[in-house]
């Protein structure tokens, strides 16, 4: 559990030098994201894509980004230290998040 956080840490730290959009404080800030993603991930995410399923379907599952990129922007609100310039932005982000995940743990 602790690897799995300090990676997706440190995917989002390095993701906000990436992305201008995108504004990480410092790395306890990417520490502070990176635990309420996986919580939200864990306990929110199965249920909204539940209750949204005929539109995931109907979209051929690309509604999942725009749930992504909303719980993005849910965290941007929940925490000082980390900041999503708009919509597209936390889409975006969302994309790189999950793509730079899958290679760091292909990596570790």
């Amino acid at each position: 559990m602790l690897k799995i956080l300090l990676i997706n840490s440190i995917v989002i730290f390095l993701g906000a030098y990436l992305f201008d959009g995108v504004k990480v404080k410092s790395f306890f800030s990417a520490i502070g994201v990176a635990i309420i993603l996986s919580l939200i991930n864990m306990f929110i995410k199965p249920l909204i894509i539940l209750l949204t399923l005929p539109l995931t379907i109907l979209t051929l599952g690309l509604f999942i980004l725009v749930i992504n990129g909303l719980i993005l922007l849910f965290i941007d609100k929940l925490l000082d230290g980390f900041s999503v310039n708009g919509f597209w932005w936390a889409v975006f982000f969302s994309v790189y998040i999950s793509i730079a995940n899958a290679i760091m743990f292909r990596l570790f």
